[in-house]
């Protein structure tokens, strides 16, 4: 049984038994605890914790999930994967356990033939929470199943919580025994691999507090409204189903497997090492595949650092089977033709993911071969000081900063015949692993501040009046003081205010909040930022100008009107000028993230070099014609699909509803899926100044303009610029570039021969140089501080024609100097100073020291900089004196 035909058959049984099939959420999620959709439940958390209410009483999903905590195991066991698929069937105070255990008992036992999964109950076990008496009961009373083989565990493994205040419950997970041959006998409770975890049923029936840990809490009371959570493992029923071994043998997965072993040339199954590697390429091409349908892209931090490092487990795996070139080409269109049927937009979108996919694999092949070359001159290092260990922050410096894989440095260092400080970077990585931790628990500290919205947003959603109206009255449903609900704010305090209807634009969408007042009877609110805490809640963050605010009380909120429309004019040239870079560029430069606010907008794309500048006026002019045509601008509210249908650009990672508002400007020349706010016709807009065109990573590029009235402004201030510059060169403006031109050609030929003086005046101290030579031991030390040099080079070249001048006797030089305002230090041995111990490198890091900074290079000649010129006679004498020891 395929994959998808799993899937459809548990989509098709529960929405036959009153279930609204909910599509899957992206793998972004806007969760501000986490970076990505890890487990099934993540897209109903709102319902679950009741701070929204649940628009269906009962639903089910397959839902994509993308976990990385378990990453090593990854490959090693049947069933880790980092990308996954989770069916799950939910009530929220609708059917209970009764309900629950009955749906997954009749769906898991009913015949293939009469659209079941035709599992054999003796194959099944179950466990239950050990106090959970009433489960265990329905077990026996519902199903064929022995009480032998249901199983009471304890908390660890049989009782969910999130690990903060809120619901939880016990769960009752059902395993599918896989036979002798895979494990020992006992049931899940022995926990042994031969019994595979397929179901597992959440019961969420109390209210907790005072949480110590995840499985040490009080337990308040039951729920009002008792919730079922459930989540069944697509890809562990598949390879079950499909009789192979394990999940990267299922028909998803298999074919990117079949074309690693291809392009290794080895075979699977004849090697547990290579077997492991194989998989973990099959798990991570799809994974990463996954992740960029959803927008994600290569980067140094958040989303992008997981999918840059999937990617990079990738390839470091291919070569250690073997395969040292590119592969992703391959691997990625197995993954894309084995997923399209699943999930079309992998097909759709094959030109963007491709292009990132191969400019991320040829940057990290270029990675390693710059990190082998740092590696071999560490190593080189090493043996030439007569150490045998590479020090552990060298190896983390490798790994944390140039993505070298810490396995491959152990290889290499092992095959020159020396070890690896693994303690000192295991050390380094801990803490590492400690600060992300840290960052990660904060993170779940602003989700646990969201329940304090719950009670206001099941007073219903808040109205949102501003695409036609600057003024709306309302009524003040709450107010929160320090994220505490309060009754009133006075004069000076800030606080947040939530009002039934309101005007002003809560941030979202890349536009930023309006600004504003909120007026009632004797008190005035100044608008410090408007969000939307929860979905469906907007939150005015308010200072009290003056008078008293309470809850229920009448309330006015005012758009400034000059800000609004300077930001309607931000919004709307940011369509423009996406349209027009789809225009110049290709569809592939999509959407990747924007900025609007009154007279500026901020477009991220995606592509993977610097824009021309004739590319630029191209995308700049288009983008003003738009303007210059008075296109009609034109909102619609649609199902999604039908969107999606008329070809309306969604931004990736955006969560949108059943429902969209769509704005066209022109037609379909620009049309988005988009809550903004816009002008009525692209006149309005005034005029797009293009300003700025940058990188923000690997495959992302921005570009920035000022709009309306600011761009009239930066246009006329650099009008007055050229006037100034034409009187003071008395050139007129089109014999500008070419006036410009000859002075910086003057001037570099003025620099040369100033250059040119200068070193002859360094070169002319070489007598004196070499005449100041003393004997520290049996070695000739020179350390001079030659004063301001042009540059570090020269004061390289005169201390390597110093030593020359020394001869052959033992001989170190080190020459100070002050180059562009900061000290430098050239240190230069020859061989019999070499080999008395003298090395440049080492010598160099401690004048270093010295002068605040760093340094070092190769044994006979090396350099050392820092931020304190005055210490510079100082870190000279620090040479003679290491000569001294």
């Amino acid at each position: 049984m395929k994959t998808a035909e799993i899937a459809q058959r548990y989509l098709d049984y529960f929405e036959k038994n009153g279930h609204t099939i909910v599509p899957s959420a992206s793998l972004v999620t806007d969760d501000p605890a986490l970076l990505f959709t890890v487990a099934g439940m993540v897209p109903f958390i709102p319902y679950l914790s009741g701070d929204v209410p649940a628009p269906y009483a009962r639903a089910a999903d397959n839902q994509k999930c993308i976990r990385t905590n378990d990453i090593e195991e990854v490959g090693k066991t049947p069933r880790h994967g980092t990308f996954f698929q989770m069916l799950g069937n939910w009530s929220f105070g609708d059917y209970f356990k009764e309900g629950a255990i009955r749906y997954a008992w009749d769906l898991l036992t009913t015949s293939e033939a009469d659209g079941g999964l035709g599992f054999d109950p003796k194959d099944m076990w179950v466990t239950v929470y050990e106090e959970d008496d009433e489960a265990h009961d329905l077990w026996l009373q519902l199903t064929e199943l022995p009480a032998e083989r249901i199983q009471r565990l304890g908390k660890d493994t049989n009782y969910w919580s999130t690990g903060l205040p809120g619901p939880a419950g016990p769960c009752s997970e059902i395993f599918f025994d896989r036979g002798p041959a895979y494990g020992i006998d006992g049931g899940p409770a022995t926990d042994d691999d031969r019994y595979v975890e397929i179901w597992n049923l959440v019961f969420m029936q109390y209210e907790i507090t005072n949480v110590r840990s995840k499985y040490d809490f009080d337990i308040v009371g039951e729920l009002p409204n008792k919730n079922i959570d459930t989540g069944m493992g697509l890809e562990r029923i598949a390879f079950i189903k499909q009789g192979v071994d394990n999940m990267y043998e299922t028909d998803q997965v298999r074919p990117v497997l079949d074309k690693a072993v291809e392009l290794s040339g080895r075979t699977y199954g004849a090697n547990h090492e290579d077997d492991v590697r194989f998989r973990v390429v099959a798990d991570h091409i799809r994974s990463s595949l996954m992740l960029m349908s959803d927008g994600v892209t290569p980067s140094n931090d958040g989303r992008g650092y997981i999918l840059r490092r999937l990617m990079r487990r990738a390839i470091r795996s291919m070569r250690l089977l073997g395969v040292d070139g590119p592969t992703f080409e391959v691997l990625f269109t197995a993954s894309r033709d084995a997923m399209k049927s699943a999930y079309p937009v992998v097909e759709t979108d094959w030109a963007r993911i491709s292009q990132y996919a191969l400019a991320e694999e040829a940057t990290f092949l270029r990675t390693l071969a710059a990190g082998e070359s740092i590696l071999e001159e560490s190593l080189a290092e090493t043996k030439s000081s007569g150490g045998t260990t590479i020090a552990g922050s060298e190896a983390f410096l490798l790994h944390d900063t140039y993505g070298f894989p810490i396995d491959l440095t152990l290889e290499i260092a092992e095959e020159a015949g020396l070890s690896v400080d693994r303690a000192a970077f295991d050390t380094l990585m801990q803490e590492q692993r400690a600060r992300a931790k840290a960052d990660a628990r904060a993170r779940k500290r602003q989700l646990a501040d969201t329940s304090v919205y719950r009670d206001l947003r099941a007073l219903g959603e808040t109205g949102f009046t501003g695409y036609t109206d600057l003024e709306t009255e309302s009524r003040v449903l709450g107010i929160l003081v320090d994220g505490v609900s309060v009754d009133r704010a006075t004069t000076g305090q800030i606080a947040e205010v939530i009002l039934a209807e309101t005007a002003l634009y809560a941030e979202s969408g890349g536009q930023v909040a309006d600004k504003g007042v909120i007026v009632g009877p004797g008190y005035e609110l100044e608008v410090l930022d408007v969000q939307k805490p929860v979905p469906g809640l907007i939150s005015h963050t308010v200072e009290v100008s003056s008078g008293e605010v309470g809850v229920g009380q009448p309330a006015t909120s005012v758009v400034d009107a000059a800000n609004r429309r300077a930001a309607r004019q931000a919004h709307s040239a940011t369509h423009l000028v996406h349209a027009a870079l789809r225009d110049t560029l290709g569809k592939t430069a999509t959407q990747a993230g924007s900025l609007n606010r009154a007279g500026y907008m901020r477009f991220d794309f995606s592509w993977g070099q610097a824009l021309s500048d004739e590319t630029k006026s191209e995308i700049e002019e288009i983008a003003n014609n738009a303007v210059r045509d008075n296109l009609e601008v034109t909102t619609r509210v649609l199902p999604l699909d039908e969107a999606k249908s008329l070809g309306a650009m969604a931004l990736f990672g955006e969560k949108y509803g059943d429902t969209v508002r769509m704005v066209d400007i022109g037609g379909p020349w620009s049309r988005e899926l988009c809550a903004g706010t816009h002008v009525s016709t692209s006149a309005e807009i005034g005029l797009i100044n293009l300003v700025g065109e940058s990188s923000v990573g690997a495959s992302n590029r921005r570009v920035e303009a000022l709009v309306g009235l600011d761009a009239f402004r930066s246009l006329a201030a650099e009008r007055a610029l050229v006037s100034q510059l034409t009187s003071s060169l008395k050139a007129p403006r089109e014999q500008l570039p070419a006036r410009i031109a000859e002075l910086q050609a003057n001037l570099k030929a003025a620099e040369k021969k100033i250059a040119a003086f200068e070193a002859k005046a360094l070169g002319d101290r070489l007598p004196q140089l070499a005449a100041s030579a003393t004997r520290i031991g049996g070695t000739l030390v020179v350390a001079e501080s030659l004063g301001s040099a042009a540059s570090g080079d020269d004061v390289r070249a005169l201390a390597l024609q110093v030593r020359e001048r020394l001869g052959s006797d033992a001989a170190v030089v080190a020459l100070g100097a002050v180059v562009n305002d900061r000290p430098v230090v050239i240190v230069a041995t020859n061989d019999a100073a070499r080999s008395a111990g003298a090395k440049a490198g080492v010598l160099a890091k401690t004048a270093a020291g010295v002068l605040g900074g760093g340094g070092g290079g190769r044994d006979d000649v090396a350099q050392g900089g820092g931020t304190d010129a005055a210490a510079l006679p100082a870190a000279l004498a620090s040479v003679k004196d290491a000569v001294a020891a």
